[in-house]
């Protein structure tokens, strides 16, 4: 299997995405399609060449103030575009990028284009909660949405978290302002009649609290409202560290008291940290993409390509396809 990842694409490139890939190489034991300017790459690789890496030169990069469909048009030599094409060509997998989010979908409806039925591909993100992990989706890619684009989110949505993260019935959720069936906008009133009619195991409107309780194990909503609840939790798990590295400061007692914890509280914090899940696949287009946080550094990297090499194995794409069919099938059997 080779991952192709776009190397020039975040905050910390080249340097933390070619140790993230030089880590996954050796860890999982896969091929890595590192593309993007050949000499900045190697310049990152001790010891010059790996077996398990490859490098495709790219001299271009897509920024993160470019507009997304001009720049992926304009700039066909761009890392992010060759990287997505070796998917498109066969060449590669899987593609991750730490790049431009908008872009990295640009690309990957552009080149990959989305699976047939499926309107608009959605950001399927992992977020913790008490009970274990939680997918909202959409978490960014769709600002506006019709209702049933929301019902193809749940539909993938649901297929990710049995497929990928191992949950044998998932619940779904609409995330919504309250829990009764006539609370919410004209979207939310009309994607839960569609959803309590198609949806597999649609357990009703959730509540902004439920995502972290726990009480549902993929959340549906709109990429707008999505991703300013993933927004809003990064900057509150932020605040919240901050705040409690300031009054640990503030006496020995709790200097004392914090060496004791520190293994909870490292615990603890992994389960919070972004990198631990590396990145969020782009469901719903036909072949796998994997977007990073910007600010990504080799951990993330490592775990966005275990990610990528998971979803291969384990049929992601032609799950959906198939799901999606069935769908539209039962559509043409009501007409």
């Amino acid at each position: 299997m080779k991952i192709a990842v776009d190397a020039m694409g975040g905050d910390n490139a080249p340097r933390e995405i070619v140790k993230g890939a030089l880590e996954a190489a050796g860890q999982f034991n896969l091929e890595v399609i590192l593309v993007g300017d050949e000499n900045l790459i190697r310049q990152e690789m001790p010891g010059g060449r790996h077996k398990l890496i490859s490098i495709v030169h790219a001299p271009e990069v897509i920024s993160m103030h470019e507009s997304p469909v001009g720049a992926v048009r304009r700039k066909k030599n761009s890392s992010l575009v060759k990287a997505v094409q070796l998917v498109k060509d066969g060449a590669a997998q899987a593609v991750v990028s730490a790049g431009n989010t908008g872009a990295v979908m640009a690309a990957g409806v552009l080149l990959l284009g989305p699976i047939p039925g499926i309107d608009r591909p959605a950001i399927a993100t992992i977020l913790p909660s008490r009970k274990g992990k939680t997918l909202l989706i959409d978490s960014g890619a769709n600002v506006d949405c019709k209702p049933f684009h929301l019902l193809q989110f749940a539909q993938m949505g649901y297929l990710y978290m049995k497929e990928i993260i191992g949950v044998s019935q998932p619940r779904v959720g609409l995330l919504n302002i309250g829990e009764e069936e006539t609370k919410g906008n004209e979207l939310t009133l009309a994607a839960y009649q569609l959803l309590q009619r198609s949806a597999s195991n649609f357990i009703g409107n959730v509540e902004g609290r439920d995502i972290y309780e726990g009480t549902a194990d993929v959340v549906v909503c709109d990429g707008f409202t999505g991703n300013i609840v993933l927004k809003a939790g990064e900057g509150m798990v932020t605040a919240l560290l901050d705040m409690i590295k300031a009054e640990i400061r503030s006496s020995l007692p709790a200097k004392i008291g914090m060496a004791l914890l520190l293994p909870t509280l490292r615990n603890f914090w992994r389960k919070l940290d972004y990198a631990e899940y590396g990145g969020a696949p782009l469901l719903g287009l036909n072949g796998i993409v994997i977007v990073c946080h910007g600010r990504s550094q080799a951990r993330a990297i490592r775990n966005a390509i275990r990610l990528g090499r998971e979803s291969v194995e384990n049929n992601l794409v032609p799950a959906i396809k198939k799901c999606i069919q069935q769908s539209l099938n039962q559509k043409v059997g009501q007409i």
